[in-house]
């Protein structure tokens, strides 16, 4: 904790790697554990350089999110992925007490602790997109995803936003884009435990491409991220007064 706010980062798709246990299931889907679908592909350096950068612990995985998705609730469809249609019932709970609640309950276990004692939780999940979908192309190089409704991550997402920009003018960054900032996530699911007094969930979307032929641009890019980050939390804006004046509902 600095100055009474805990930043945490996590990257819940940081692999795609299939327990022992489970190989069987995949042997057909080796293609789709290769791909976008079986993780996200490159995310987790970023992560950890995010981690080192901000001077605080990673939770991160790499078990793929075609065994269980760690970023899915409880009741979502895509749980868990058609790779799995075999696994019983019972296997399935077995996977989710393996896999899947302990990631959660440590991650929420530290923002509760942070909030029990008084403080402020700004959480960073980093996660990386597929530049085409379905045939259609991804105009954005960052995507930052936030609740409109909550002032603190709006206003954090504009300030990193125009920081990035400013700092690399062509770099394409666009909010609640690829996805919504509102749809069933792990910051999301946060959201409705802890209010935005106290917490603040953003995701960060990063562009595969620069995990293929773009390698030389993201040198930049992942600079222009760890920096402008670190810059933007460390502003008065973020301290502990400032999140409480933001806090409050303007009438």
């Amino acid at each position: 904790m600095s100055d009474g706010i805990t930043r945490i980062v996590s990257c819940e798709h940081g692999g795609n790697r299939v327990p022992r246990d489970y190989q069987p299931l995949f042997t057909e889907c080796e293609e789709l554990l290769a791909s976008h679908r079986g993780w996200d592909i490159g995310i987790l350096s970023l992560a950890k350089d995010l981690a080192r950068e901000l001077s605080v612990s990673l939770h991160a995985s790499t078990v793929s999110r075609l065994l269980v998705d760690l970023n899915r609730s409880l009741g979502s469809r895509s749980l868990f992925s058609e790779c799995g249609k075999d696994l019983t019932s019972e296997q399935r709970q077995k996977v989710l007490q393996r896999y899947y609640h302990p990631y959660r309950q440590a991650v929420e276990g530290n923002v509760a602790r942070a909030v029990s004692q008084g403080g402020k939780v700004l959480h960073l999940s980093v996660h990386s997109f597929t530049p085409v979908l379905k045939g259609r192309v991804r105009t954005a190089d960052i995507g930052l995803l936030y609740d409109p409704s909550r002032r603190v991550e709006k206003l954090f997402c504009l300030d990193l936003a125009a920081s990035l920009q400013q700092r690399i003018p062509s770099l394409r960054v666009r909010r609640n884009y690829p996805y919504r900032g509102t749809a069933d996530s792990l910051v999301t699911a946060l959201r409705k435990r802890f209010p935005s007094s106290s917490y603040g969930g953003i995701e960060l979307e990063v562009n595969q491409r620069y995990f293929a032929e773009a390698r030389e641009a993201w040198v930049e890019v992942r600079s222009a991220i760890l920096q402008t980050t670190r810059s933007v939390l460390e502003g008065r804006k973020f301290s502990v007064e400032g999140w409480e004046r933001l806090s409050v509902v303007p009438r």
